[in-house]
């Protein structure tokens, strides 16, 4: 089942149940897969296109929550969060952190990597391998730390 299947049932359960933080959350990733379908590229989505644009909204709530929060913004901190964790039932399930980190443990053995300088291949394969199951930063940190 597609993501925009997934979306249009539980866009419909939302309306009969009359929750509106999962409303306005399913509404936006409908609005972004139309936006994204008639982008004009031609292209369309395929699964790790779906996280990609799930992940982008979720970062981007985040991004305004952290804000709201700095600026002592309750109320409206309060909104990006309950969209956070509607859009988050349509992402895979993240992993822990030490679960994460022994993944990536993992990958800089496979690799060799030995310090900074090879940063950045470790953090191409990770993103690769753990696409939709851990947020970036958290990837990057645990990295910094490994090669440190």
């Amino acid at each position: 089942m597609s993501l925009e299947q997934k979306v249009m049932g539980e866009l419909k359960s939302a309306m009969k149940n009359k929750d509106q933080a999962a409303l306005r959350s399913i509404r936006s990733i409908k609005a972004a897969i139309q936006l994204t379908k008639t982008d004009g590229s031609g292209t369309t989505l395929d699964e790790a296109g779906e996280i990609k644009l799930l992940q982008k909204l979720v970062k981007q709530r985040q991004d305004s929550y952290d804000i709201y929060i700095k600026q002592d913004r309750e109320d409206l901190a309060k909104v990006e969060k309950e969209e956070i964790e509607v859009i988050q039932k349509f992402l895979p399930e993240q992993m822990d952190e030490e679960a994460l980190t022994d993944f990536i443990k993992n990958i800089v053995v496979e690799l060799g990597a030995e310090g900074m300088k090879d940063m950045g291949k470790v953090m191409g394969v990770a993103s690769q391998k753990l696409a939709g199951k851990a947020d970036g930063k958290t990837v990057a940190s645990i990295v910094k730390q490994l090669l440190g």
